[in-house]
């Protein structure tokens, strides 16, 4: 021990142990995102067909055998949406942190009736995965408007869409019983959260469901206005007739603008992630479009940054600050309010 010298050993922690259920694309990324990070391991996997390229992790086709598991300290959930919220209950009830994708449930009473039992846990945590909170390119344009430097955010408008083909059909995101909503559930979730990390809660919300072109059980275009008590306006367009994937976040306040397009993301659909700033732009009859800063983000580094969140408030028994139960229970707040008002 050099103590002398001001050097301390680091202390050893007991390694986390994992089980992941659920093994589509978003369980390979957290198990590839758990396999960076040094505080946990991988020990097991629930999904009806077993991997065969993890000879080395335990495999159940029953998700509740690895629940009951007394080796696993964590359960991540990656299954369809209509699993999400008895998988975390049943987790909780097993004494198990909990890890579960988008949307936490299908209503904000069904979140209500999970914070009971993230109470009743005994200091379990519990933490939902809104990734895109972890986007460097978001992280930095929540920095630049808590700073005011650009002074206060006026408004926002948000586009998040993809393309779908005949292929939909055939998926449980096209069956309302399974995924609780269409396009709103599947991506526009992750645009109304965003809203929410800039700008607050909103209490007026004002939208248009519509099913135009495919005609299915849940929503193909969701068009919503939201406004907070603060006068924060907030526009939402999300879609899945605009042929083309594409994301886009406009911020707009008293002395100029934050814009981010495109995401980086691991099929590359949505294209490089790109961020404009622009200051002072007040001046008439309009500012020069050589005044805006371009920023580019080449790597993305959201998948690592938010399982080392959740295994950090494990093992230091912090709470959740990004992806907690009480922000998921204001967002489904807001998405109850844009499928009543429509």
């Amino acid at each position: 021990m050099l103590v002398g010298l001001g050097i301390m050993p680091r202390l050893a922690h007991k390694m986390i142990d994992v089980g992941i259920i659920g093994f589509g694309k978003m369980g390979r990324i957290r198990y590839d995102a758990i396999g960076e990070n040094s505080r946990a391991r991988v020990v097991a996997i629930a999904d009806p067909e077993q991997p065969g390229d993890l000879p080395a992790v335990r495999w159940h086709s029953d998700p509740q055998m690895l629940i009951s598991s007394p080796d696993v300290d964590a359960v991540i959930i990656c299954t369809p949406n209509y699993l999400n919220k008895p998988l975390t209950l049943h987790a909780l009830a097993a004494g198990k942190h909990v890890f579960c994708e988008k949307p936490p449930a299908f209503s904000a009473r069904d979140v209500e009736e999970i914070i009971v039992a993230e109470q009743a846990s005994a200091g379990m945590i519990l933490m939902y995965g809104f990734n895109h909170r972890h986007h460097d390119s978001i992280k930095l344009a929540k920095e630049l408007i808590d700073s005011e430097s650009h002074g206060r955010l006026l408004w926002m408008r948000g586009r998040y869409g993809k393309s779908v083909d005949q292929s939909f059909y055939h998926s449980w995101r096209a069956k309302k019983e399974l995924a609780g909503g269409g396009i709103l559930m599947d991506q526009g979730i992750h645009m109304v959260d965003l809203f929410l990390m800039m700008a607050g809660e909103f209490s007026d919300v004002s939208a248009y469901v519509s099913n135009v072109y495919w005609k299915l059980d849940v929503e193909d275009n969701v068009f919503a206005i939201l406004r907070n008590d603060k006068g924060v306006v907030a526009s939402l367009h999300s879609t899945m007739t605009q042929w083309r994937h594409l994301f886009s976040l406009e911020m707009f306040l008293e002395k100029g603008y934050i814009v981010i397009n495109g995401l980086l993301t691991s099929s590359g659909a949505y294209g490089e992630e790109a961020m404009t700033i622009a200051k002072n732009r007040t001046r008439a009859p309009a500012a020069m479009w050589s005044d805006e800063e371009h920023v580019r983000f080449e790597v993305n580094n959201s998948w690592r940054s938010e399982i080392e969140h959740f295994l950090q408030a494990i093992e230091k028994k912090t709470p959740v600050e990004v992806g907690s139960s009480q922000a998921a229970l204001e967002l489904m707040r807001v998405m109850d309010k844009i499928y009543r008002h429509a």
